[in-house]
């Protein structure tokens, strides 16, 4: 077989081409920190990339989801136990007005004014809100769940209640709201109750007549009816609460997981690819020493 000047030529430098190609892959790599710059660098892993990067998105959105949920859940638990302690208080004062033979009639009026005013607090908290939204509201567009006169406003104002949820993993959905009715009973809630509990201890008229013990008795047992059901949604917040601090556990391990698996697929091996550039350099040094040494020679030597 006839090997021309031509052909060796050729060959020479497409050897060349290839090593100094792989020299410029090295440097890029070290530059821009990452093994994958283009889809051509790696079909499977820019395919691992691209599924390591959806699935990082995903726990990146659950985290926020995490966060919002707690904030949502940490609210109404702070509200409603402080509003358990209001509607004690007035518990407390409501047994003092059944106690008519020890209570003037002055006793009694102020004892009333007290309670109109915990239940004017109670009203107050019922609206808080996280993020502009009352958290007892349910889905209300509004910015209160009850109005000044303690009637409910929030949505639905009847029927089941439309739950406000959060997404906090792949495979769990929670609802972090709990709606006034829920919270503080229906239709006849804590502050209609304590409404009825002050009027009692303060009838009309002059004088004032004695206080209805029966019909504040049967109040007494309503507002504990009402107590109930506030420290039941407590209750519910608070497991709702331990469940989305597990979940925010297992988020932040499998946002870690993710990660260092996307690092591992498309970041630089620094101490590796320096290696293996400076091995490529001595490659491609060497191959143009033995290339210069070979193609040097041309038809005027040989005619010396």
């Amino acid at each position: 077989m006839r090997i021309t000047q031509r052909s060796m030529t050729a060959n020479s430098l497409a050897g060349l081409n290839s090593n100094l190609a792989a020299v410029a892959k090295l440097q890029n790599q070290l530059t821009a920190g990452k093994v994958i710059s283009r889809p051509s660098d790696s079909p499977t892993g820019t395919n691992t990339s691209m599924q390591t990067r959806s699935a990082l998105g995903a726990v990146t959105q659950q985290a926020r989801n995490i966060s919002d949920a707690q904030s949502w859940l940490d609210q109404t638990y702070s509200t409603m136990t402080n509003m358990i302690d209001v509607t004690q208080q007035a518990r407390d004062l409501t047994i003092q007005g059944l106690n008519g033979g020890a209570n003037s009639v002055d006793a009694s009026a102020a004892i009333s004014k007290q309670i109109s005013a915990l239940r004017d607090s109670l009203l107050g908290m019922a609206n808080a809100t996280v993020g502009g939204r009352p958290i007892f509201g349910g889905v209300t567009a509004g910015a209160a769940a009850y109005d000044a006169d303690g009637m409910y406003v929030g949505v639905p104002a009847v029927g089941d209640p439309v739950p406000i949820t959060r997404r906090i993993s792949d495979a769990e959905s929670i609802r972090i709201d709990v709606t006034g009715p829920e919270a503080f009973g229906a239709p006849d809630d804590v502050f209609a109750v304590l409404g009825r509990i002050a009027a009692k201890l303060d009838p009309p008229g002059d004088p004032a007549p004695a206080v209805d013990v029966d019909a504040l008795a049967d109040d007494l047992t309503a507002l504990d009816g009402a107590l109930r059901s506030m420290l039941s949604g407590v209750a519910g917040i608070s497991a709702k609460a331990a469940r989305v601090e597990t979940a925010a556990s297992l988020n932040q391990d499998r946002s870690l997981s993710l990660t260092t698996r996307l690092s591992s697929v498309e970041d630089v091996d620094l101490a590796k690819t320096t290696m293996e550039l400076q091995m490529q350099q001595v490659t491609y040094q060497a191959a143009l020493s033995v290339t210069s040494q070979t193609l040097q020679q041309s038809l005027v030597d040989f005619l010396r």
